[in-house]
């Protein structure tokens, strides 16, 4: 259990000591950029998957007429 206790303890000692971390304003500007392209994926797939859903059923559609 000290070895645990010792590794948690060094591992925050690390980040507290050997990180550079951003500036506030930095991470605010990614986190937006971040969530735009997330938007914008999740949108670009699920227009994907309409477009190939639409398909599929116009196929089974004219294959049962």
């Amino acid at each position: 259990m000290t070895k645990v206790f010792n590794y948690i303890n060094e591992a925050f000692d690390e980040l507290k000591s050997n990180v550079t971390w951003p500036e506030w304003e930095e991470v605010q500007r990614l986190t937006i950029v971040v969530a735009v392209f997330s938007v914008l994926f999740a949108l670009a797939t699920w227009g994907v998957d309409e477009i190939f859903a639409k398909t599929l059923e116009g196929f089974f559609n004219w294959i049962k007429a």
